[in-house]
């Protein structure tokens, strides 16, 4: 798999906690997995459908496959789709951008303006 952007989705305080320590080290289900759950923009949609429901508070992380390295690995999950799972801890400086992820009218997830990016969108 040749992604470059992932996306994992976490809550603001997590997100904010993170920050300050210089790392994220997961949420408490990438912790009971044994390693950080990430989709890509294909499939991110669907993984907030399913695994984050109705949750407001949360930030989209937008993350950079090439600041990762060897801790990630792209395993099949869903449907025998490949997913990129993290068996590290995430270095905030991997991560590109952090949005908010608000709840819509209809309950769904309110992606970020211009999204999905492309690595193009982060070139200096």
């Amino acid at each position: 798999m040749t992604d470059r952007i992932i996306h994992h989705m976490c809550r603001a305080d997590e997100w904010d906690a993170a920050r300050s320590a210089g790392s994220y080290p997961g949420s408490s289900q990438d912790a009971k997995d044994g390693f950080i759950h990430f989709s890509t923009a294909a499939q991110v949609g669907e993984s907030a459908a399913k695994h984050r429901a109705g949750q407001d508070g949360l930030v989209l992380l937008t993350v950079d496959t090439d600041r990762l390295g060897e801790a990630l690995r792209w395993e099949p999950s869903r449907g025998g789709q490949l997913f990129p799972h993290l068996y590290a801890a995430l270095p905030v400086g991997a991560v590109l951008r952090a949005d908010p992820l608000p709840l819509g009218p209809d309950g769904r997830h309110v992606f970020p303006q211009g999204f999905p990016f492309a690595i193009e969108d982060f070139a200096s």
